[in-house]
């Protein structure tokens, strides 16, 4: 079996290595000559794994599809304005994606656990909520996509009603603020916060290495080569959730 991967950045990088160390062949690609990955670059491998850049993910699903791959791992952030398109061409191809801007299973859990918090705090009242992430000097979204997706959870709880990056200028109305920090070489801390007057309620998560990222990328190109993935997109909770119920058989 093998797998190319598109982005020859430190998350690729950390995929790669723990694809091999289960026995897959990968090939790695870099930045294209010209911009664009042929559909011959994919010819032979059975999946996919994107961690390039948010313009390039709409070209190299195209590639991937001509080359006739039908599984998909997409990591890369920032190509939300295209998610629609990518999705309708991998339902035409009959193909089948995990999507995902954190492949870190505990990511997963901190998410719901800040729904859960939100949820409870609004019924409460009185609490402030906030995110920051911290990632590495060379990371080019800001905010991060998980950033991104936990102040959802927050607006999803009911306890405000929307939110603002802190590079959109201040906050206005119910919104509460979502900033990034890029700093150094850290491998990503995601950090929610809730206040009120007489105390601060914090939800945080920090990653060592990429190694927790990486585990997650593997299981979801374990879990595509399943029979049964309906084309188009799936959570990456689509992944986790079937791993539990695997371990619960005797």
């Amino acid at each position: 079996m093998e797998s190319v991967i598109c982005g020859d950045g430190p998350m690729g990088r950390a995929a790669a290595e723990e694809l091999r160390e289960v026995g897959w062949a990968v090939r790695i690609l870099g930045r294209p000559e010209g911009g664009l990955h042929r559909p011959a670059a994919f010819v032979g491998a059975s999946v996919m794994v994107d961690f390039s850049t948010g313009t390039a993910v709409r070209d190299n699903v195209h590639a991937a599809l001509k080359a006739g791959l039908r599984c998909l791992v997409i990591g890369t952030t920032g190509w939300s304005g295209s998610a629609a398109d990518v999705e309708r061409d991998l339902i035409d191809a009959g193909a089948a994606a995990v999507v995902a801007p954190n492949f870190s299973p505990g990511a997963l859990i901190l998410a719901r656990l800040v729904r859960e918090a939100a949820t409870s705090l609004a019924a409460v009242g009185g609490y402030d909520p906030w995110v920051v992430e911290w990632h590495r000097a060379s990371k080019r979204d800001r905010p991060s996509g998980t950033a991104l997706g936990l102040a959802d959870q927050v607006v999803a709880g009911g306890l405000r009603t929307g939110f603002a990056t802190s590079f959109e200028g201040p906050r206005g109305g119910d919104a509460f603020e979502v900033h990034g920090v890029r700093a150094g070489s850290s491998p990503g801390m995601h950090l929610v916060g809730f206040d009120a007057p007489g105390e601060v309620l914090e939800l945080r998560l920090s990653a060592r290495d990429r190694r927790c990222y990486a585990v997650g990328v593997r299981m979801a190109v374990e879990w595509l080569g399943c029979d049964g993935r309906s084309p188009g997109f799936h959570e990456f909770a689509s992944v986790i959730e079937d791993s539990n119920h695997q371990r619960r058989i005797p």
